[in-house]
């Protein structure tokens, strides 16, 4: 596996969501929903339409079963997926048991490959040089997180990693480094 980097620019983020929705919205979808969540690629590919929409609306939290322990673990859908969701699923005809990243081609889910070549693409086509992949969204979720004051355990926990150490290293984060970290309670 190729070390790929997070996304750590909010105008870089931009420019990838603007330069993606160019392109189409299920695509910004994937992003957008790869980059909120941390989920893997995998999990990301295998979502369908009932998994995230109740109907009416995006669900507030999505389900996913983790293959090794069987636990379910739950993922918050913010406001920028349901933003998008929203727009995605209104400009497309579905079933609630579609893949939510259905290929052009057939009713199966885009390939991981599909899924690579549109997030390096686009980052290609946004002046990023630095070695990204399918792994980056997971990476700029992480290191976002992380500085916006989610705790270095709770990061661990949905990576599924075994140690802080191994987190740190994974979302390209040196303790040396003296980034203020934001904790935005704002009550």
């Amino acid at each position: 596996m190729q070390f790929v980097n997070p996304i750590r620019d909010m105008n870089t983020i931009q420019a990838m969501k603007e330069e993606l929705r160019k392109h189409s919205i299920r695509d910004l979808l994937l992003f957008v929903l790869g980059i909120n969540t941390g989920i893997s690629l995998l999990d990301l590919l295998n979502l369908t339409v009932q998994d995230v929409w109740d109907g009416q609306s995006a669900k507030q939290f999505l389900y996913i079963k983790d293959e090794k322990t069987g636990e379910e673990k739950a993922h918050y859908l913010n406001s920028k997926i349901g933003e998008i969701l929203t727009e995605y699923l209104s400009s497309i005809e579905w079933k609630s048991e579609d893949y939510l990243f259905k290929s052009k081609k057939d009713c199966r889910p885009i390939t991981r490959q599909q899924a690579y070549r549109i997030i390096n693409h686009s980052a290609r086509e946004v002046g990023i040089s630095e070695k990204i992949g399918t792994h980056t969204l997971r990476k700029t979720f992480g290191y976002h997180a992380y500085y916006r004051g989610v705790a270095i355990s709770i990061l661990k926990s949905i990576l599924h990693h075994h140690s802080t150490a191994e987190t740190l290293k994974y979302l390209g984060i040196d303790r040396a480094e003296k980034k203020p970290i934001k904790v935005d309670v704002n009550l």
